[in-house]
């Protein structure tokens, strides 16, 4: 990647968070090399305090690299990056993606008539995958604004003010919030969300595809993600918007309210001693549950992480119900 001609003024300003990044940046770096975009652009890498060697790989590469003196999480490194990008337009992407040789002028393209660009993020092709693998997929418009896959105008940042760091919790009786080691959750839906506020016109590009890595964990790093779900009660209080993009306006998904109807059956009928409550249990059953070769050990794994994970996601948002005062199940 040719470092940017400090007097060339490009047309696109490209920011990376990364933390402790060094296994995953160069395959990052590497894609990006390999854009078709022929307009003059730049890379800004913001290091978040890493212990590896992840500023001198970006360096190595000929990217700008930002040094944060203490980790500060995601929003605080897209900000840092912001405060050195020279561009109109600025795209956002992260240390674990890959975007195809397209992604940088599809994305751009579509800021002519769009202040804010998103596209498709789909897992590594090729990668095996378990239940517990955590990855990410985005197929359609998402109302989240993941910055794995987002572009700007440069006006548009300006006038929402950055990105400011997510505090579901702040102010009711639990008390707790994220913190910079529990990972980020929602601040780049609360920075489109003000955006769409002040009139900023959204558009999703097909053309501009990220790839996503996929990452193997066990059971242990699988339920703790889904609990992690207890903050999005506050983010629907943050966004109001969000609501009418719920399942019937109070389930997080269409799979939560199979559960949810799943559960409900099943302690109706342990309550009244009938069977006839398990009823409820079948939709989600015959949706979620594999049940050919349930026998084989890798099967019967799958399902009870899949049980198991919903279960867990339900006692989340419960308790971030309670905490937010927001009834999301």
């Amino acid at each position: 990647m040719a470092p940017q001609a400090a007097s060339e003024a490009p047309a696109v300003s490209v920011i990376v968070p990364a933390r402790n990044a060094a296994d995953l940046l160069p395959r990052l770096l590497a894609a990006l090399d390999r854009t078709t975009f022929t307009g003059p652009w730049e890379t800004i890498v913001v290091d978040d305090a890493s212990t590896d060697t992840t500023a001198q790989i970006a360096e190595e590469w000929g990217a700008q690299v930002v040094r944060l003196g203490a980790q500060s999480g995601p929003a605080a490194s897209r900000n840092a990056g912001l405060g050195v990008a020279r561009g109109p337009l600025v795209a956002f992407t992260d240390a674990d993606c890959e975007p195809t040789p397209g992604w940088l002028a599809a994305i751009t393209a579509a800021l002519a008539e769009a202040d804010i660009a998103m596209g498709p993020v789909l897992p590594v092709p090729g990668v095996p995958r378990t239940p517990y693998s955590r990855t990410l997929r985005i197929e359609a418009e998402s109302p989240l604004f993941e910055t794995a896959n987002l572009a700007v105008r440069r006006e548009v940042v300006d006038r929402v003010g950055g990105f400011e760091p997510f505090a579901p919790v702040a102010g009711v009786r639990t008390g707790h919030r994220p913190t910079v080691g529990e990972g980020h959750f929602g601040e780049d839906a609360v920075f489109g969300w003000r955006a769409r506020r002040t009139g900023a016109r959204t558009a999703f590009v097909e053309e501009a595809l990220v790839y996503h890595a996929v990452f193997p964990r066990g059971p242990r790093g699988y339920l703790a993600e889904r609990w992690r779900l207890r903050f999005f009660p506050a983010l629907v209080r943050e966004i109001p918007e969000l609501r009418s993009r719920l399942t019937l306006r109070v389930f997080l998904s269409p799979n939560s309210l199979l559960f949810d109807l799943a559960a409900a059956g099943i302690a109706a009928s342990a309550i009244t001693g009938r069977r006839g409550p398990l009823v409820a249990a079948g939709p989600y059953l015959a949706r979620r549950v594999v049940w050919r070769n349930g026998w084989r050990r890798s099967v019967a794994r799958r399902n009870v992480a899949v049980v198991a994970g919903d279960a867990v996601a339900l006692a989340a948002l419960v308790r971030g119900s309670l905490a937010a005062r927001r009834l999301l199940l």
